[in-house]
């Protein structure tokens, strides 16, 4: 487990339930762009951060915008190998999410832990809110994009990159970003909403309700620390599941892994090649996403068309 954490670390109920019943994805409300003067909350729905981890850099990247991020101790909080019980999470997500002066979370942290709190009985509030983090978190992010409010931003909350964090700050402000290059692997081209999310976490929501309806959808898949076969094996159970059907396109960030390819085994790029390029759907890896840098941000939800023949991902509106 801890091995897990540090691969993915570099990302009351029943009366409120009237006010917390989820938004049916139809029903899309829309989010104003930050302004000077937003203010957000650092919440660390997962597993513990060290106590010596120095969020400064963060709070002045923001402070440069003119927003203000407001740090709780409790992100740095201990209970086990989480950053609090599943108890003491839920009332953090829950108090910001119901904190009606916020304009936005960023989820710090990661390892393990946001399913748990969606396990919990977690359900959102009937607003949209900007929510930013990726890894772990990606649980919240799908769920936030399943319950049909928009918001949810995949990407680094590190600004340790200039270009990584300057595109964030533009998606966060509403201003156009440039599209992303990969390598196309299947022509054709597709237009439809972003689905972003690592394999590994939204593997494990499969056959709840916080998993998105993925049809007609762009997916858009990274990983780290997976090696080929287990790629294989989740992706096999997509297939097997129905879930990768009637697809608008699909692609994949960055899959790092440490290890040997023994002779005749699949390379991973061979794996999504085989398990993703069969779909009738225009197929791009290699996106500047995932676990490692750049980890370019992409929001869920957000219209976009994939370029098969060139590799290019671009949002539309």
């Amino acid at each position: 487990m801890l091995h897990r954490r540090s691969l993915l670390v570099t990302g009351a109920a029943a009366a409120l339930s009237a006010m917390l019943s989820p938004v049916r994805a139809s029903q899309h409300q829309s989010l104003q762009p930050l302004r000077r003067g937003s203010r957000l909350r650092a919440v660390n729905p997962g597993t513990w951060l060290d106590p010596d981890s120095d969020l400064s850099p963060l709070v002045r990247s923001c402070a440069a915008e003119g927003w203000t991020l407001e740090i709780p101790p409790s992100v740095k909080r201990q209970w086990r190998y989480f950053s609090g019980t599943d108890a003491d999470r839920f009332a953090d997500l829950e108090a910001a999410w119901m904190d009606p002066d916020l304009d936005g979370l960023v989820y710090v942290g990661a390892g393990w832990g946001g399913a748990r709190v969606l396990e919990r009985g977690w359900r959102f509030p009937r607003r949209p809110l900007w929510t930013l983090g990726f890894s772990d978190t990606s649980s919240l992010l799908l769920a936030q994009w399943a319950a049909g409010l928009t918001g949810a931003l995949h990407g680094s909350t590190v600004p340790s990159d200039d270009q990584q964090w300057a595109r964030t700050v533009d998606l966060l402000s509403g201003r156009p970003v440039a599209p992303l290059q990969g390598q196309g692997q299947r022509w054709g081209a597709g237009v439809g909403p972003l689905v972003v999310t690592n394999l590994t976490v939204a593997t494990h929501l499969i056959g709840t309700s916080y998993l998105p309806d993925l049809r007609g959808c762009i997916l858009v898949l990274e990983d780290v620390g997976e090696a080929p076969y287990r790629v294989d094996r989740m992706l096999t159970q997509w297939r097997s599941a129905g879930l990768l059907r009637d697809l608008a396109g699909v692609a994949c960030g960055r899959f790092s892994w440490r290890g040997d390819v023994e002779p005749g085994d699949f390379a991973m790029e061979e794996v999504l090649v085989n398990r993703l390029g069969d779909l009738g759907c225009p197929l791009v890896l290699d996106l500047p996403l995932g676990h490692g840098r750049p980890n370019m941000a992409l929001p869920l939800g957000r219209r976009a068309r994939l370029d098969g023949r060139f590799g290019v991902l671009t949002l539309l509106d």
